[in-house]
């Protein structure tokens, strides 16, 4: 931040700025996120039963607020500009100082972006993301400026800074948008997909359907609940070690995943499509193949309705 700071103060140029102004988004949105991954690694209380999580969300949804807040008014003063220019110099050395700084940031915008996907932490992937848009409107910044030095357009300068600060209010919407669908609770459906995946390539006759599928993140943990259908002739110990097995499955294949699994029992309307073998209560042979698809399993009710 200081070193866009100096080559604004040495350049004078509104391009310059406009990447320092953001400079100071990445430092308060980074000191927010830096509180919210302390509080969200605490560990479930009375108060909070599903853990200190949303921190991250509402971390998220702060960054991205005060980068749509830098873009505007980066775009009001360079619209200014346009008008009113200023007079600016030395343009090759501030592009020097912009292009070490898009660099290192760079480095630890991808480094994040990994360790935010591998943990999960979608504040640690959030401040990734953001240095990575950094990096890239600094290369701009680079072009702009060399642009600008070698064909003497000053209005290049304000210009420029316009296409940059619309770039970085669409990021800023991006993590405020992506933020919201957490709080809110927004399903994930990618992950719900992969689970549905995994769940048709290794179901086993006694899953009979799955329905009123719900997936939730809280922070870095998921949340899946469920209702599994089975033979209602099971006893509660053979219950329990299915729904066992749906869990490790889950946990394996798929992602680390906390399971609340409501059994229900298979009623005469299942036999058309039940798979088990040898069912001493069938009431009709097996006619249909039900394939689980994502329309059938969020759905509250069992296949055959």
């Amino acid at each position: 931040m200081l070193a866009k700071f100096f080559a604004w103060f040495l350049t004078g140029s509104n391009f310059v700025l406009t990447d320092a102004a953001e400079s100071i988004v990445n430092v308060l949105a980074s000191s927010f996120a830096f509180f919210s991954i302390y509080l969200a690694s605490q560990p479930r209380d009375e108060n909070h039963p599903d853990g200190h999580g949303k921190v991250e969300y509402f971390s998220v949804f702060i960054e991205g607020s005060l980068i749509g807040i830098a873009a505007i008014s980066i775009i009001i003063k360079s619209v200014y500009g346009i008008f009113y220019p200023n007079e600016i110099h030395d343009l090759v050395t501030g592009a020097i100082i912009i292009g070490v700084t898009g660099a290192v940031n760079g480095v630890f915008g991808f480094y994040m972006l990994k360790k935010g996907k591998s943990l999960p932490s979608i504040t640690i992937e959030a401040d990734g993301r953001h240095l990575l848009t950094d990096m890239v409107t600094s290369i701009g910044l680079v072009a702009g400026l060399l642009l600008i030095q070698f064909t003497k357009i000053i209005w290049l300068d304000s210009a420029l800074s316009i296409l940059v600060g619309l770039y970085i209010l669409y990021s800023g919407y991006k993590l405020v948008r992506r933020s919201v669908s957490g709080l809110m609770d927004e399903a994930d459906f990618d992950i719900v997909n992969d689970v549905i995946k995994v769940l048709n390539e290794k179901r086993r006759d006694p899953w009979i359907d799955i329905h009123n599928f719900r997936a939730q993140k809280y922070g870095n943990e998921l949340h899946i609940d469920c209702h599994l259908t089975l033979p209602n002739y099971f006893d509660l110990v053979k219950v329990h070690e299915e729904v066992k097995l749906v869990d490790k499955l889950i946990n394996d294949e798929v992602t680390k995943t906390e399971l609340f699994i409501h059994t229900d029992p298979c009623i005469p309307q299942c036999c058309h499509y039940c798979s088990m073998p040898n069912c001493p209560i069938r009431s009709e042979p097996k006619t249909e193949e039900i394939a689980w698809t994502l329309d059938k399993i969020i759905r509250n009710k069992k296949h055959f309705e």
